[in-house]
């Protein structure tokens, strides 16, 4: 500090010297004093400025004090710290010799996370909106989830009858069989049917046959106690079933198909198995 007060002390005596001293000694006198001072930039540039004031006032042009003032500014700012911002900087970016596409993936991690999760969730719940849109488009209509399951109370049918039931918009037929009808679908020798399954596998109780009012043929409404077998009988086509709804004779491939049911007490329930 004493150096560059020394260095300022010179060049102002130098430009108060230029004030009463006019011609070519004053400018080298300056110049030779520039010279032996170039170590420090301030200093150098304040003689420059003083040079500059000292040649106008030789060449006869006046200036203001704050003219003087002005040129006098000050340029270097060597005393200034300047802010360190390594506290704040990632440690992936702290070797200034690695590239900064290095770390990219790293510095990114997170935000990749969360955009690609977010989207994927988001994706994923526009996804399962639109399958059950589908799917309930494709489902069954209100009035028939309403039928999805019936009740039959059995003393409503009485033993040798049959009654018909509407179930999810089918025919269903609900027998009461005789102990007759048991022993004889019990006696059939089933390798010389069609279709063959035993009385036992079509039936839950076997006082009560439960099986669809739909011919496996075309899909016509059989009529009961017809036929020759004592079963059911399609006049569509002149198909015959016995009396455990197997076929029997005619055009139809397979039996009659049972419907999921169960028996709870008094109560058949159509639409639920056991």
């Amino acid at each position: 500090m004493k150096l560059v007060m020394r260095f300022y002390n010179a060049s102002q005596a130098a430009y108060s010297s230029a004030t009463k001293v006019r011609g070519v000694n004053v400018r080298m006198a300056l110049t030779k004093c520039a010279n032996s001072m170039s170590t420090n930039v301030f200093c150098l540039e304040t003689i420059r400025l003083n040079l500059s004031v000292a040649n106008r006032i030789i060449n006869g042009h006046s200036m203001s004090v704050r003219s003087q003032l002005s040129l006098a500014r000050r340029f270097a700012h060597t005393d200034v710290k300047f802010p360190n911002f390594e506290n704040y900087r990632r440690d992936s970016t702290l070797d200034i010799n690695k590239a900064a596409r290095e770390s990219e993936d790293e510095r990114r991690a997170i935000s990749h996370a969360i955009y690609y999760g977010v989207g994927g969730m988001m994706a994923l719940i526009a996804a399962k909106e639109s399958i059950q849109g589908i799917v309930a488009f494709k489902g069954m209509a209100a009035d028939q989830k309403a039928l999805a399951s019936i009740e039959v109370k059995m003393e409503e049918i009485p033993e040798g009858q049959t009654k018909t039931y509407e179930w999810q918009g089918k025919p269903v037929f609900v027998r009461h069989r005789t102990a007759k009808e048991i022993q004889c679908e019990k006696e059939v020798v089933i390798s010389g049917l069609r279709d063959p399954q035993t009385d036992e596998e079509r039936v839950q109780d076997p006082e009560w046959l439960v099986v669809l009012g739909l011919c496996s043929h075309l899909g016509c409404v059989p009529i009961p106690g017809a036929g020759d077998y004592g079963g059911y009988f399609c006049p569509c086509h002149g198909t015959h079933f016995d009396g455990s709804g197997r076929i029997r004779r005619g055009p139809a491939p397979l039996n009659l198909e049972v419907p999921p049911y169960s028996i709870k007490g008094d109560t058949i329930v159509i639409g639920i198995s056991e």
